[in-house]
This record gives structure tokens, sequence and C-alpha cells, in this order.
């Protein structure tokens, strides 16, 4: 029995082998040029406002005083996941909110694990 309560402890804080390690990290302003795509569509989806930035700021320059630079978005094909890595995070709808209402300053974290990546996006000031 105590070997049995020693290896379940050593399991509950052995978490590194199942932790999720920050990919990148990045603050960035989602300004009106953000809510916009390059057709001069309003952009609806907090995912596509966020690829948007990053689009903004890689390709095409435009970047708010705010805006931080990344590792990770800087390739396109890494922005167009950007849905489906936000669908496997922990961003708040309230933060989702923020985002397309509004031109919030975030803070955008991209973790990996196992080979997959999510995002979480907080909301530093509105």
């Amino acid at each position: 029995m105590k070997t049995l309560c020693v290896l379940f402890l050593i399991l509950a804080t052995a978490t590194p082998a199942f932790s999720q390690d920050l990919i990148e990290s990045y603050v960035a302003r989602l300004s009106a040029n953000d809510h916009f795509n390059s057709s001069g569509k309003r952009l609806t989806s907090p995912a596509m406002i966020i690829r948007q930035d990053r689009a903004n700021f890689h390709k095409f320059f435009i970047r708010d005083p705010e805006d931080e630079d990344d590792r990770y978005f800087h390739d396109a094909n890494r922005r167009e996941l950007l849905q489906k890595l936000l669908e496997r995070g922990n961003t708040s709808r309230d933060a989702y909110r923020a985002i397309v209402n509004g031109q919030p300053l975030v803070r955008v974290n991209v973790y990996g694990s196992r080979g997959q990546a999510y995002v979480d996006v907080h909301i530093l000031s509105e």
C-alpha cells in the first residue's frame, strides 16, 4: 500500500511529461486596421481579427505602437491555422466579445504539447 501511495505521488507531481510548453507569447493592439480584411470586408470572428493583425504585422507592415513581434505567425500557413488553435485554447467569451467589438490590447500565448498547439488570448486593456 505504501508503494502504491508513493507511486501515486510521483505520478501526480510528474506533470512535466504532460505539461504545455509555451512556444510564443506576444502583445498586440487589435486596432481598426485589424478588423477589416485586405478586401475591406469587416471581420466578425476573433480568430480572423487576430489572424489579420498578424498578417498586417508580418506581411503588410501595418503595425500599432504596442504590437510586438512573434516568431510563430510570421508564416502564412500558421496564421491560417489560427482558428483551430483558438478552438483548442481557453479564451473566454468576454475576451472574444472585446476583440470583435473593441480595440483591445491582448496577450496571445501559443502553447504546444505532443505535437499539437493551441492559443489562449487574454485582454490586457480595452
